[in-house]
C-alpha cells in the first residue's frame, strides 16, 4: 500500500513517515510548509506541495502516486492561539479534513488514520483520562478535532471507510538528529529556547495539589506516538477490528518540576526556574491511560524522561 501523510513534513509528519519507511510501507508526503520544513522529508520519499483544502492538487496527487490510505496528520494545532482564530481553525481542521475524505470517496480510498488529540477531552473531571471519558473541548482546536472524529464516523457509516483517531497530549523528543519540534508554544521548545538564548525558564504555578506543587501532565516520545500511527495503518491494511479512538498516554504523567530538573541535569545548564502564577483553567493533573492502545497499536512508553530532554536537546537548533 501506498500512505499519504498529510503534514508529513512537519514536527510529528515527518517522524510518522519514517516509521512507515522503516516498517517497509510507501510514504508520499502533501504538506503546505505553513509549518512543515521541508528539510525534515526523508532523502527518497515523495514530496508533494499542496494544501488539503485544495481538491484538485490533492485528487491529482493521490491517483498520480496511487494512493490507498491516508494517514491525515495535517491541521492547524495551536489551541490558545484558535481562540483568537475560530474561523482559520475551523477552515483548517474540518473543512481540510472534510476535502480529505471527498476525494478518498471520489477514488475508492477506504482507509484513514486520524490524528486527532486529547484536546477533545477538555478539563475532563477525572485526572485518568479513558476513552469512555466526555469529551468536552474548550477551544476551537478541541472542537475541531471531535469534529473531525465525528466526520470519519460519519464517513464510515455511509460509504464504508474504515478508519481510526488518535488522542494524545503532549509530544516530544526526537527520533533522529535534525528533527526538532517548532512549536511557540510547546514547554519542551520554550524550556530549550529559553535555556540556549541564555534565559531563565518559567513555571507558572507551585501550588496545585500534585507531589511537588506543579502540573503533571502526559508526555509521550514522538517516535513512540509515530510507531502507533503506523501500527494502526497497518491493523487497517489487515482488515483487524480497531476501536474508533485510542488514547496514547502515559498512564502515569510527569510534573513540569520534574521537567526542568532533567533539563538542568542533561543540559548542564543549572537553573532556578522563574516562578510565576498559576494560568487560568490549568489542572492539577491529566494522564491519559493507554491500555487499550497497548493492546491493539503495539503502544509502549519506550522513551524514559532522561531520552525525551537529551533527544530533544540534541536536535533543537541552537540559538
Amino acid at each position: 500500500m501506498t500512505w499519504l501523510v498529510t503534514g508529513g513534513a512537519g514536527y510529528i509528519g515527518a517522524h510518522v513517515v519514517r516509521a512507515l519507511r522503516d516498517a517497509g510501507l510507501t510514504a508520499v508526503v502533501y504538506d503546505n510548509l505553513s509549518t512543515g520544513i521541508p528539510e525534515f522529508v526523508p532523502a527518497g520519499i515523495a514530496f508533494e506541495h499542496g494544501d488539503i483544502l485544495d481538491r484538485e492538487t490533492l485528487r491529482e496527487v493521490m491517483v498520480r502516486h496511487g494512493v490507498t490510505g491516508v494517514i491525515h496528520v495535517a491541521g492547524y494545532k495551536f489551541a490558545g492561539v484558535s481562540v483568537e482564530r475560530p474561523l482559520h481553525t475551523y477552515t483548517q481542521n474540518v473543512t481540510g479534513t472534510v476535502t480529505v475524505l471527498e476525494v478518498m470517496a471520489e477514488l475508492g480510498i477506504t482507509r484513514i488514520v486520524f490524528s486527532s488529540s486529547a484536546a477533545v477531552y477538555g478539563t475532563p473531571h477525572t485526572d485518568l483520562v479513558t476513552e469512555a471519558t466526555a469529551t468536552t473541548p474548550e477551544s476551537p482546536y478541541g472542537e475541531s478535532k471531535l469534529i473531525g472524529e465525528w466526520l470519519l464516523r460519519d464517513q464510515a457509516a455511509a460509504a464504508g471507510i474504515t478508519h481510526v483517531s488518535l488522542r494524545y497530549f503532549n509530544v516530544v523528543g526526537s527520533g533522529e538528529p535534525g528533527l526538532w519540534d517548532a512549536s511557540p508554544h510547546n514547554l519542551f521548545p520554550l524550556v530549550i529556547g529559553a535555556l540556549r538564548a541564555g534565559k531563565t525558564p518559567r513555571i507558572n504555578g507551585t501550588d496545585y495539589n500534585t507531589p511537588d506543587g506543579t502540573c503533571v501532565r502526559d508526555y509521550v516520545h514522538v517516535a513512540d506516538l509515530a510507531h502507533s500511527h503506523v501500527a494502526a495503518a497497518q491493523a487497517l491494511e489487515a482488515g483487524t477490528a480497531l476501536q474508533p479512538v485510542y488514547n496514547l498516554g502515559s498512564g502515569d504523567g510527569l510534573s513540569v518540576k520534574q521537567i526542568m530538573d532533567e533539563m538542568a541535569r542533561v543540559t548542564g545548564i543549572a537553573f532556578d526556574p522563574v516562578i510565576g502564577p498559576r494560568r487560568a483553567g490549568d489542572p492539577d493533573r491529566i494522564v491519559a491511560d493507554g491500555t487499550a492502545a497497548a493492546r491493539d497499536l503495539d503502544w509502549k512508553m519506550r522513551h524514559t524522561l532522561a531520552q525525551m530532554v537529551e533527544s530533544a536537546w540534541s536536535a533543537s537548533p541552537a540559538a
